[in-house]
């Protein structure tokens, strides 16, 4: 399915399960069904499942959102608590479209506890109190990090990992039944070679052809390039190799501390899904990674590149990207907002140290050239996640691997056949329908969930661009994807 055509299915209102491979568009498609339905005064709710993904999109963690937290169930009296609680009440009363980005990572029971949420508050039994809910992400990335209780009675009442460990076992996507749209066009990978690679793991059909030409591009450590980004599958190996490589450098250490506002547990939440630390020590001839996405500037989430220096007045530090471009790199925001308003917002420059980078923290990535480790890979889809953040065969140089680095979960590989023939079998369906028909559904949606066609206010899209513009002066970014929170 095209990104047209799932576009098109999104803005009938239904419910949506939107997946593909890496690199197949899925950010660029919520990222303009979110500007259309912006434009038509309907403000969706855009969350994800964890911290880091939350950050990239200038959303909330849907255990924020939802009023959940870290629960692993919800009795009468949690519900009541958070049904009855002005602030989560405020964000989901008025919500109309729900959209959920790496539910890859979000364990079924999560789901059920969102689902519950939403009916108690809308007082709507519908699935998710008839919210318009969108589901995004690919299952064969990482699953979730599934927290054993021992207690056998709590056990029970809330998920059996052997049974179910997946969003898609959740009886609220049953009910949900959300419309698969599975994006088929590529924009990342543009190597054939590493594509069919890419997709013999992906399809569990990886053989002795893909290892070898992997296999030649296999290096010894102290022949790595050293300016490539290095990605491990532990923490302790991130810090240690980016910190021993910023003491290489001869040139002294210039410190940038974060500020933040609003309140402190959303602050915490901010911190924790940053890529950008909290404190960041650079120094000249660093290598580093932008964090956030500000195509005007010239960069995105995931462009690299070196301290040159540090302006003399304003202290700031000028990078050199891969690409030859010089950017004063100025301070960005990340927030999370609630109809239109902050309320919380960490400041930082957008930048990390990039000699090395975690597999989990690289999801969402594209690169020209990494360094990888698999050697240590010990869950289903990471290695896969790693390999699959570099666009060609020539960028990538693996230090080692185990057996696990090239398998997918046998319980992903078999739901996938069956959401690419429901994505065939949708797609078919919405083709007979006609253009005007189409277009009708459209308006419908709007008109039921309170929007206006786009047009009908031009005092107030003159109030917008201005507020752009200012926006602009200041520089102030709003996530990473392409800015439509803005």
């Amino acid at each position: 399915m095209t990104q047209t055509q799932a576009l098109a299915i999104l803005k009938t209102g239904a419910n949506v399960f939107l997946t593909g491979e890496p690199g197949a568009g899925k950010t660029h498609t919520i990222n303009e069904y979110a500007a259309y339905l912006r434009a038509r005064d309907i403000e969706p709710a855009v969350t994800a499942s964890t911290g880091i993904a939350a950050t990239h999109l200038g959303g909330m963690t849907i255990h924020s959102w939802s009023g959940i937290g870290i629960k692993n169930k919800l009795d009468k009296r949690d519900l009541h608590n958070i049904a009855t609680n002005k602030y989560i009440t405020k964000r989901v009363q008025p919500a109309k479209v729900l959209i959920i980005d790496e539910v890859s990572m979000l364990a079924p029971g999560t789901l059920e506890m969102v689902d519950a949420v939403c009916r108690v508050i809308k007082q709507n039994q519908a699935p998710f109190g008839g919210l318009q809910v969108i589901f995004v992400g690919d299952f064969f990335q990482l699953p979730p990090i599934i927290k054993k209780d021992y207690n056998e009675n709590e056990q029970s009442e809330f998920f059996t990992e052997q049974v179910s460990r997946f969003a898609f076992d959740s009886p609220a996507w049953e009910r949900a039944k959300p419309v698969v749209c599975y994006l088929t066009e590529q924009y990342r990978q543009d190597d054939n070679v590493f594509l069919n690679i890419l997709s013999a793991i992906r399809r569990n059909i990886f053989g002795d052809n893909h290892l070898r030409h992997l296999a030649a591009r296999k290096v010894e450590q102290h022949l790595a390039p050293e300016d490539a980004p290095k990605l491990f599958s532990h923490n302790v190996n991130v810090d240690s190799v980016n910190e021993a490589m910023l003491e290489k450098l001869p040139s002294q250490r210039h410190t940038f501390k974060s500020t933040s506002d609003g309140h402190h547990a959303l602050v915490a939440v901010l911190q924790k899904g940053c890529l950008s630390p909290e404190t960041l020590c650079l120094k000249i001839g660093a290598a580093v990674m932008f964090t956030k996405n500000n195509q005007r500037e010239g960069f995105v989430n995931g462009t690299l590149g070196e301290v040159l220096g540090f302006d003399k007045e304003s202290g700031l530090p000028i990078v050199r990207t891969r690409g030859g471009m010089k950017i004063e790199v100025e301070k960005m925001s990340w927030t999370i907002e609630e109809n239109g308003e902050v309320r919380a917002q960490i400041t930082q420059l957008p930048l990390r140290l990039a000699w090395a980078i975690t597999v989990h923290k690289s999801q969402g990535m594209s690169l020209d050239e990494a360094v990888m480790d698999l050697s240590q890979v010990f869950e289903f889809g990471q290695g896969y996640v790693a390999l699959s953040r570099v666009r060609r065969l020539s960028g990538l140089h693996l230090l080692g691997w185990n057996d696990r680095a090239f398998q997918v979960h046998p319980e992903v590989l078999a739901k996938d056949e069956s959401f690419r023939l429901a994505s065939q079998e949708a797609e078919a369906l919405f083709a007979k329908i006609s253009p005007v028909e189409m277009e009708q559904k459209h308006k419908n949606f709007i008109s039921s969930i309170g929007g206006k066609e786009a047009g009908v206010r031009p005092t107030y899209f003159k109030a917008v661009k201005k507020k752009k513009k200012k926006a602009k002066k200041k520089k102030t970014a709003w996530g990473g994807w392409g800015g439509y929170g803005r």
